[in-house]
């Protein structure tokens, strides 16, 4: 069976780009209540938006006052990986920056770079995985751009994707109190694990834990006084952030670490600090303390492995209680991390 492979034609803004947005177009078939999909900007009438969800039964108790928009871009290597491929984390990785500010993601907007040479057949997989994670949340990719480039321009292809929702209250990611306790959705670190495993040729059963969070955090977002997800630079990099604007000092303890063992070897055996394995389908969040226990057991039906996993005190940084009962700071991690992993 012949394979085509993307050509400079195809992203020239002729015919050959219309047959190649075609083909993405007919995968990409959820549009939920956005119009003007195929003109140059989409459209969204929010009156009849509301009363769509509220018709099929999609929306509760939530009113929305402010509007949330985010973007970002994805390159990974290897494209396709154990558990996802760049695809399914370009989309999951917007859907989650809306979701841990307490927005509900309402549209998509999909832009790929594509290199001369690259599989047709690899790359209408990745827009699969896409509008798969589009149906599973009803977040609809609503517009987009596509160009190609030549080869050896960029290393195959590179994604960019931006999200806009709507809220009622905003969870800021500086909010945490002094007597909260840090929670985490699930074990961490599986991404970046699933990243190495796959470059390095490395047996293990760790997938990577892309996934949307829509509704582990709607179903919690009231208890919640600060969230984020830990994608790049890991749960080092974002509870320092959560330390750092809300001027508190977070202390974890190691014998609840949220780790799996695989993926601790996989971070002893290369050498890289697991507090700086990125997530990108969890979220690590501040509770006060007396909501906790609630917060766990509502988790624990999307995670088994959701748990405390710390507390919030006077000070600054986040610290390590070891077990045999000293601290050690975590820094926020510095220098060259691990390239190309979402």
């Amino acid at each position: 069976m012949k394979s085509n492979f993307i050509e400079l034609e195809q992203g020239a803004g002729g015919k050959k780009s219309e047959e190649l947005i075609s083909k993405i177009r007919k995968i990409l078939d959820y549009t939920g209540q956005w119009k003007n999909t195929a003109d140059d900007g989409a459209v969204l009438d929010l009156q009849s938006f509301w009363t769509w969800h509220v018709q099929k039964g999609h929306t509760t108790s939530f009113s929305a006052s402010k509007l949330v928009f985010t973007t970002d871009a994805f390159i990974v290597d290897p494209l396709f990986f154990s558990g996802g491929d760049i695809g399914k984390i370009a989309i999951c990785g917007t859907i989650n920056d809306l979701a841990v500010m307490g927005a509900r993601p309402i549209g998509i907007s999909l832009s790929l770079v594509i290199e001369e040479g690259f599989p047709e057949d690899d790359l209408l997989k990745i827009i699969k995985s896409i509008n798969d994670i589009s149906r599973e949340t009803r977040v609809p990719i609503v517009t987009g751009d596509t160009k190609v480039t030549e080869k050896g321009k960029i290393d195959k292809i590179e994604i960019t994707t931006s999200g806009v929702g709507l809220a009622g209250n905003i969870i800021s990611n500086g909010g945490a109190r002094v007597g909260d306790v840090v929670i985490s959705s699930g074990d961490l670190g599986e991404h970046t694990a699933a990243i190495l495993a796959s470059r390095f040729n490395y047996k293990t059963r760790v997938k990577s834990d892309s996934r949307p969070l829509v509704k582990e955090i709607q179903s919690v977002a009231k208890y919640l006084t600060a969230c984020k997800d830990p994608t790049r630079g890991g749960s080092a990099a974002v509870l320092n952030e959560i330390a750092e604007k809300s001027k508190i000092k977070i202390v974890l303890d190691e014998k609840t670490l949220p780790f799996k063992k695989e993926v601790v070897a996989i971070s002893e055996l290369l050498g890289i600090d697991k507090f700086s394995f990125a997530s990108e389908g969890r979220f690590v969040a501040t509770v006060a303390k007396k909501d906790a226990d609630k917060v766990i057991k509502i988790l624990q039906k999307y995670n088994s492995e959701a748990k405390i996993i710390g507390s919030v005190g006077r000070g600054r940084g986040v610290w390590l209680k070891t077990l045999i009962g000293s601290q050690k700071k975590i820094e926020t991690p510095r220098g060259k991390l691990v390239p190309r992993i979402c």
